[in-house]
């Protein structure tokens, strides 16, 4: 199997390394775009030609060792994705790493969710999104990717970053409170401090690159115009990482396009920098 990053063996031993990579390229219950299960090998393709020392924060987080794990079986159901994810993260939990997870579509996140927050008490889900996935079943599944935070609502707290598409029926469910909508973030420039006070001092950070704009990253399910930049992301997520102990995080909805390479590298650059936030 192929280190994160083509960093040396001796960084990306389960023993050695502070952090676990965990891939889930399952794409079942995608509606729209396909291609999520192809995200992580193109990922880690463009992870090989990335620059491994981070001028931000003036280290290389590889140092501190990534290990990647095997990825996760074939599912035939929905259902089978969840229980194997959910399992699967609890047992990794008792290993003390600092766990990440790269998709596959957004329905891979319910299970590592829901395990960290039985595991850490008053656990904030940070939801980096253009989409609000608070319906409680979508196409004959709780497990569907519209369906990716609706079990966070309901049991832990939710804050939710860059929402500019819904359907009707979410609004039920939505905590409006701990909601920053993109075209708000547009036009405040108090809401990075309004977040951080609705996030608790554990959190774990869901991110779904369909949160950037499709002009930076159009490689993606359901590219959703007037999403945020890479500065409004990067910015806060230092702060979280500043302020907050961030306890895992996972990327997903990366759909490649063939012969586009931008959308790749992004959510590459994206990983390791939260990364060198978490270990800076």
């Amino acid at each position: 199997m192929k280190t994160f990053a083509g960093i040396e063996d001796r960084y990306a031993t389960k023993d050695a390394s502070a952090v676990y990579l965990q891939s889930i390229p399952y794409d079942g219950t995608s509606t729209w775009g396909k291609g999520a299960d192809k995200g992580f090998a193109a990922f880690m393709d463009a992870a090989e030609n990335m620059e491994l020392y981070d001028i931000e924060t003036d280290t290389e987080v590889y140092l501190k060792g990534i290990h990647t794990l095997p990825q996760t079986p074939s599912f035939d159901t929905p259902e089978e994705m969840y229980q194997h994810t959910y399992s699967n993260t609890k047992e990794l939990l008792k290993e003390g790493k600092f766990l990440t997870f790269f998709g596959g579509e957004h329905s891979v996140s319910i299970g590592p969710i829901q395990a960290h927050y039985e595991h850490f008490d008053n656990l904030t889900v940070l939801q980096i999104d253009a989409h609000a996935d608070l319906r409680p079943s979508y196409e004959g599944t709780p497990y569907n990717h519209a369906c990716a935070v609706y079990d966070a609502s309901k049991n832990c707290n939710l804050v939710q970053v860059g929402i500019r598409s819904m359907d009707a029926s979410e609004k039920e469910h939505m905590n409006y409170d701990n909601v920053f909508f993109a075209d708000e973030i547009r036009k405040s420039i108090g809401w990075q401090k309004q977040a951080l006070e609705k996030i608790t001092d554990d959190v774990y950070i869901t991110f779904d690159l369909d949160a950037f704009d499709p002009s930076i990253l159009p490689a993606t399910g359901t590219p959703e115009p007037g999403g945020l930049n890479w500065y409004t992301v990067t910015d806060f997520l230092k702060k979280v990482f500043e302020e907050k102990n961030v306890v895992g995080f996972d990327i997903v909805e990366l759909a490649p396009i063939v012969g586009h390479k931008a959308s790749e590298f992004l959510a590459a650059k994206l990983y390791y920098k939260m990364l060198s936030y978490k270990f800076s």
